[in-house]
């Protein structure tokens, strides 16, 4: 069930760079990259640079942790990254795009590799809301 793969897009009323500051910056990680309505990011590290990890702490009624490697940094429009939580295969990939609009950013983000059906349609739900949370935090600071 490895090659299961899922893609989302969006567009966030901010500035491409606002968005990729965003993803690699811990203390704003903190404040939008839950992915449960009932979770809250209790630990975020990043060392945002090619090769450098990440590690983000989700928490409700148990903790789980999140960490990867960054394989790509282009800055603005390009951040790819390895996967690895309880839910996932260590060989999980995640892309993300971003493509300046008129108003504002496009944001594609590609999963691949999952264990199951179950936990990739469960990652594209805890995809969509970290997405809903982001572009409600900068758009809120851009208003």
């Amino acid at each position: 069930m490895t090659d299961l793969t899922l893609s989302i897009s969006r567009t966030i009323k901010a500035s491409p760079k606002a968005v990729y500051d965003a993803w690699l910056d811990p203390a704003t990680i903190a404040r939008f990259m839950a992915g449960g309505a009932d979770q809250k990011v209790t630990e975020a590290r990043t060392d945002p640079r090619v090769g450098g990890s990440f590690r983000i702490v989700m928490s409700s009624d148990k903790d789980i942790a999140h960490q990867g490697v960054y394989r790509d940094l282009v800055p603005h429009s390009l951040i790819r990254f390895t996967w690895d939580s309880p839910y996932s295969p260590a060989d999980s990939e995640v892309t993300i795009r971003l493509s300046p609009m008129a108003e504002g950013t496009e944001i594609v983000l590609s999963q691949v590799r999952f264990l199951s059906e179950g936990a990739r349609d469960g990652h594209r739900g805890g995809w969509t809301l970290i997405l809903e949370r982001l572009a409600a935090m900068l758009e809120a600071a851009h208003t």
